[in-house]
Order: structure tokens, then sequence, then C-alpha cells
């Protein structure tokens, strides 16, 4: 018998079989591989779709805002109301003008009464002198400042919000309070007042235990919000070709914008307290980078202040003026403060 040969078969017996064993091997692992290999595209499809969802659901907001902003109903109500508060000005046999302490409770409580005996009369139409009482037949409208308060139908009290900028007439707004009876809280019926404005939190906080003081707040709030926006309107008008990057919230509370067209970039942030503020507490303006020439006999370098640098004057300006005018104070002094930070610098 030859011993090689038989060795050589061995040999190639053991390789076939760990060939075969090898396969086998791959047969058993190869599913759990795929598994963990499916399982982790599972797992990744799951967080790609979680993800989509949220970004849907950040552009169903968005595009629900948007609706809201720009839908019809908000003008048609603006325009329903101003027909029926122009006809309760007209149907007016008086128009009483308060000032100071003469605007209280006291006249709140006499409009409700007014409001209700109103009420009272057309429930009680058939009684031919009742209807022709000349006390129940008298209108009269209260104007107390920027504010015009009258009787509505239907036991509504309305307040006509007349707001101005710099001497001139500007956005005029509704608000129309519901007084059911003496022993009920007044509540907002119905209103053309900007939705991002905190009249819901107003009417919370103030509405029922002061009346007057949230009728007072509402036209501070609304007046500061017009002050805001046609601060901002008026350096878009008159300085738009220096100014980029101007960014507001809806509220006008947080102001961003650069002023570029003065040799450096200027970045002016401002904020305010809260809404019904009309210049800014938290003011910064800086500058970069500022070019800085420096003159010899000989020759001429330029330097460049590669930081940011604070313009305070511009920000205590700011603090105290409006923005028109607190925009062109720091046009006009930016020179001379670009001269002294060259003297400054080493």
């Amino acid at each position: 018998m030859d011993y090689s040969d038989t060795d050589d078969s061995l040999r190639r017996r053991s390789r076939k079989i760990a060939i075969l064993g090898e396969s086998a091997r791959r047969q058993f692992e190869s599913p759990r591989e795929r598994s963990y290999g499916f399982m982790g595209d599972m797992e990744e499809d799951i967080r790609l779709e979680a993800t989509r969802s949220r970004l849907l659901n950040i552009f169903k907001k968005h595009g629900d805002l948007a609706e809201r902003m720009s839908r019809d109903s908000d003008k048609t109500i603006y325009e329903r109301l101003h027909k029926e508060f122009e006809a309760a000005r007209a149907s007016q046999t008086q128009e009483i003008y308060l000032e100071g302490e003469q605007w209280n409770d006291g006249l709140l409580a006499t409009i409700r009464e007014r409001v209700h005996m109103e009420v009272e009369r057309k429930a009680m139409a058939r009684d031919v002198g009742m209807l022709h009482s000349p006390h129940l037949q008298e209108r009269i409208t209260y104007r107390v400042g920027d504010k015009v308060i009258c009787c509505l139908e239907g036991a509504r009290i309305g307040i006509l919000y007349e707001t101005s900028y710099a001497g001139e007439p500007c956005d005029i707004y509704h608000l129309v309070l519901e007084s059911k009876s003496f022993l009920e809280k007044m509540t907002v019926l119905e209103h053309t007042i900007p939705f991002f404005l905190p009249l819901t939190e107003a009417e919370n906080d103030l509405l029922s235990s002061n009346a007057m003081k949230f009728i007072d707040y509402v036209g501070e709030l609304l007046q500061a919000y017009v002050d805001r926006k046609e601060q901002v309107r008026l350096i878009k008008e008159l300085y738009g070709n220096q100014i980029k990057e101007l960014h507001c919230s809806m509220t006008y509370h947080l102001i961003l914008f650069a002023i570029v067209d003065c040799g450096c970039q200027v970045m002016v942030k401002l904020k305010y307290a809260d809404l019904v503020s009309v210049l800014p507490t938290n003011v910064s303006v800086v500058a970069w980078p500022i070019q800085i020439r420096r003159f010899s006999l000989n020759t001429s370098t330029m330097n460049i202040l590669e930081g940011p640098t604070c313009l305070l004057y511009a920000e205590d300006a700011l603090r105290t003026m409006s923005l028109p005018a607190a925009y062109a104070e720091i046009v006009l002094n930016l020179p001379q403060a670009l001269r002294e930070m060259h003297e400054e610098s080493p």
C-alpha cells in the first residue's frame, strides 16, 4: 500500500470537510448578520421618519400661521366692527371728553348700566312710553385720550383705539367687551388687535379685577407696538440703502440690523424690556473690521482692528432717542468715533 497516496487522500478530504464546514457556518451565521443589518436599516428608517414628521409639523404650523396672518376673516371682522362703531358714533347725542380722574371705575360702571338699560328698553319695546323715554334714548360716547368708549347693541361695550406716531394718525383697533350682568365679569367678545399681542393674558390678569386698568393697558400695548413699528418703517424709508440684514420680531420688541455704508460694518441689536416700551433697554452696537490709516512723511500704512469694537456713544443714543433720530446720530458721529479709535490705538 502506498502511504503517500493515502496521506494525499486524507489531506484532500480534510480540506473538503473544512470547506464544507466553513460553508455551513456561513449559512448559519449569515441570517443573523442579515437580520442585524435589516434591524439597523429599520432603526435608521424610524429615525428618518421621526425627523420627517417633525419637519412636516413645523411646516404645517408655519402654514397655519401664514394663513392666520393673511386670511380674509380678520379683514372682514375689521370692516364689520368699523361700520358698527361708526354707526354708534353717528347716532350719539353727546360726546364727553374725560381727563385725569374723570376716567374711573365709577364711570365704567355707569357705562355698563347704560348698556343694560338699553337691552331692557328693547325687551320692553311694546311699551310705547318706555320706547320714547328721552333718558333711555340718550346715546353718549366718551373720549379718554386716544380711546373712544361707546355702547353697542346687545349688552356690549366698544372701545376704539386710535394710535399715532409723531403726531400723525396711524392704525385703528377695536375691542368689544360683553357685559351680561353686573354679577358676572366682562369678557372680550371680539377685537381687531394683532393676534401676537398678549391680549388673552391681559384679560386673564386684569379684566376681572380692574376693567379700567385692562382698557388702559391695551391702549398702551397698541400705541407702543405702533410706535416701534413706525420707527422701523421710517429708518427703512430714509436709510434703506445703508441698512442690510434688518430683522424684527412680530411685536418689534427685538430688532437687529447692520449699517454697511460707513467704511466698516456696524451691527445694531435692540431689545425692549416689555411690550409697552418705546425705548430699548438692552442695546448692543459693535463695529468691525475698523480700518485705520496711518501717515508719515514717506509712508502710509493701514491697520485693521480685527475684533468687534463697541460704540458706546451709539448705544447711549439708542437708549435715549427714537430709532430714526439715534440712527442719524450714529452715522453723523461715526467718523469722529473712528478717528478717536485711531488716536487711542497703539
